[in-house]
């Protein structure tokens, strides 16, 4: 083992951390301990110099990943295989006979009036596998004892758990990102001009903020995240449109059906960007919080990736070819995407089923096992689903 005499930085450190020295570059070297993949000639004894040094202990780095992802998980189901859904439509009024008799005039009450009910199927499904094979009787040499072992091939497991955890997690912002794309596409036929506009589903909060107040204009979503009066216009926006949505009405999903969304199926999934600076801006100088606060929402740290460095552009954008239900899909590339609110049913992840296979190998004595997940996402342009960001390059 390697031993370090430490006395000099110590000493160094102890003025600085007494305040009798400025602050001086230090060598850590001989301090923090890396960790090397395999020993090296130092891993020997301090005395006869030849005697190989001995692990006292195993840590094995076990840490479940419970992952992030807004909660969209729906019911599974055994046998068949399309997601059926029927609705049915709002029957017209007609005039009231009964306030409008006229003498000697038959009433028929023998007219059939058909409802108008429309479905949809759903019958898609996507799948992977993770696999891995385990030993027993060739890797107990490197154990202590049984329970090491056992320690050591649940870190195993848990490590394909987290992967699936992570991959899964991904998939489910994927369906919330396909949503937005189209209904960015919808608003906007040509996806270019979504920047120098607004729509009542796809609601650009700068552009609107720079309408409302031509002189006080912001140029950049990095400005308009650290702007309290912003913040505050964008709260009240977004509490607008969960007021509206609770309505029934045709104008918050592409199908044009009508629908409405109660308070307890409203999903609200925000930018943690965006709902940070909406708590320090709105909630730091204010006696009555809970008037300028954002609604309860699941928080994301960004829809597609963090890029290299969590910039804003990375993690507001998404740049998608969009299922719509033709094989070429919708390209979509947009940025400054702030939060969106959605019906229960407007998209979701249903028939979910994960399992473990195995087969034992005789010859070689180990076990193959597959880890499988299929699951069926899905996005109904019939629900409502609407979504805010903040992008203003209009003159």
């Amino acid at each position: 083992m390697q031993v370090s005499q430490i006395y000099q930085t110590l000493n160094t450190v102890t003025q600085e951390v007494l305040g009798s020295t400025a602050v001086v570059q230090e060598d850590l070297t001989n301090i923090v301990d890396v960790g090397t993949a395999v020993f090296d000639a130092q891993a020997v004894d301090n005395y006869v110099k030849s005697l190989i040094n001995h692990i006292g202990r195993m840590v094995f780095v076990n840490r479940p990943y419970s992952g992030g992802a807004p909660s969209v998980l729906m019911d599974a189901w055994d046998y068949g295989s399309v997601l059926e859904k029927v609705t049915a439509a709002l029957p017209a009024a007609t005039e009231n006979k009964s306030w409008a008799l006229v003498n000697g005039t038959s009433y028929d009450p023998n007219i059939f009036t058909q409802p108008n009910v429309s479905m949809k199927l759903f019958n898609s499904r996507t799948t992977f596998e993770i696999p891995m094979s385990y030993t027993d009787i060739q890797v107990r040499e490197s154990f202590s004892d049984a329970q090491q072992m056992n320690a050591f091939m649940s870190m195993i497991d848990t490590a394909i758990y987290k992967s699936m955890t992570v991959k899964t997690d991904a998939l489910i912002m994927r369906t919330i990102n396909n949503m937005i794309g189209l209904t960015l596409a919808n608003a906007f036929p040509t996806i270019a001009n979504y920047s120098t506009g607004t729509s009542v589903r796809a609601v650009n909060l700068l552009y609107m903020y720079n309408q409302l107040y031509p002189t006080d204009k912001i140029a950049t979503l990095g400005e308009a995240l650290t702007n309290g009066r912003f913040i505050r216009f964008a709260s009240y926006t977004i509490g607008q449109y969960m007021d509206r949505m609770q309505r029934i009405s045709t104008r918050f999903n592409i199908g044009g059906t009508d629908k409405f969304t109660p308070s307890d199926l409203m999903h609200v999934v925000l930018l943690s960007d965006f709902a940070r600076a909406a708590d320090v801006y709105n909630q730091s100088d204010t006696f009555h919080e809970q008037f300028t606060a954002l609604p309860n929402a699941e928080r994301v740290p960004y829809w597609q990736g963090s890029g290299v460095n969590y910039d804003l552009d990375s993690i507001t954008s998404i740049n998608v070819t969009a299922s719509n239900g033709t094989d070429n899909g919708v390209n979509v590339e947009a940025t400054g995407i702030l939060g969106v609110i959605f019906d229960r049913d407007a998209l979701g992840v249903c028939n979910y089923d994960r399992r473990v296979t195995t087969d034992y190998n005789a010859r070689a004595e180990f076990t193959n096992a597959w880890y499988k997940q299929d699951a069926m996402y899905f996005n109904d342009t019939n629900e409502q689903f609407v979504v805010f960001y903040a992008n203003d390059t209009s003159e």
